[in-house]
């Protein structure tokens, strides 16, 4: 039988960007195998939602919950643990630019607990096999091209088997014939692992092309769009 428990699920929830909130009555569940967008212009609440549920936003007001936390004041300590069941993906790629693809994988791996040698490089050889780049993990980031680095950072968001991935703008940088790659890569996993996909995107194209649910902010809401309407936003084409 189908898990119909959410992985994320928010319930007239108050979202903030510091000290101003940005949306107001949050609703919203993401279940198993779910690939949601949340769209919407600049400065509308987009990445605030994201960092609510990796808990870099505080969440003061509502009911919210990823991955088994609770977030209405997730202790400090606790952050990790929460964050160690979810892998999160940077338009700017957040790779450490000073040791090669291995070791940033390495390092991602000792900090969430990893201790044996072999099992390590083995999940690397995987996770990077199944983003196409085993053949770069000698590499330096600054030899990748935007999208190689994009499917490292996504390699490493799959290091702990995350029930979630989360995307902020995973594409934003990147040209089109290159976005278009990630996308296909990301709908992949999402497909063929079961792993739910949270992304934040401007990009109509993206969101028209691989569809998804789709959760639309404006006007400090944010609300899942009916399939069957169109959606009414000036967003990139």
């Amino acid at each position: 039988m189908e898990d119909r428990t959410p992985i994320i699920s928010f319930r007239n929830a108050d979202i903030i960007n510091g000290e101003a909130t940005v949306i107001y009555g949050l609703d919203m569940d993401v279940y198993p195998g779910d690939f949601v967008y949340i769209v919407g212009k600049v400065g509308t609440g987009k990445t605030s939602i994201i960092r609510t549920i990796i808990a870099e936003n505080p969440l003061h007001k509502g009911k919210g919950e990823a991955c088994g936390f609770t977030l209405k004041d997730i202790r400090d300590k606790d952050i990790p643990y929460l964050r160690r069941k979810m892998g999160v993906v940077f338009q700017d790629f957040q790779l450490l630019m000073d040791r090669s693809v291995e070791d940033n994988l390495l390092f991602v791996l000792r900090a969430t607990g990893w201790k044996d040698e072999d099992q390590m490089k083995k999940k690397i050889g995987s996770v990077l096999e199944s983003v196409g780049m085993e053949r770069k993990r000698h590499k330096m980031p600054h030899q990748l091209s935007g999208g190689e680095q994009q499917r490292i950072a996504i390699a490493r968001s799959l290091l702990n088997d995350p029930q979630v991935i989360i995307a902020d703008e995973p594409t934003g940088n990147l040209d089109n014939e290159t976005a278009d790659g990630i996308m296909k890569l990301l709908t992949g996993i999402n497909k063929e692992n079961g792993t739910a996909i949270v992304m934040v995107t401007h990009n109509r194209q993206i969101f028209e092309k691989y569809p998804g649910r789709v959760m639309v902010c404006k006007d400090e809401t944010c609300i899942e769009q009916d399939p069957d309407e169109a959606i009414d936003l000036e967003l990139t084409i």
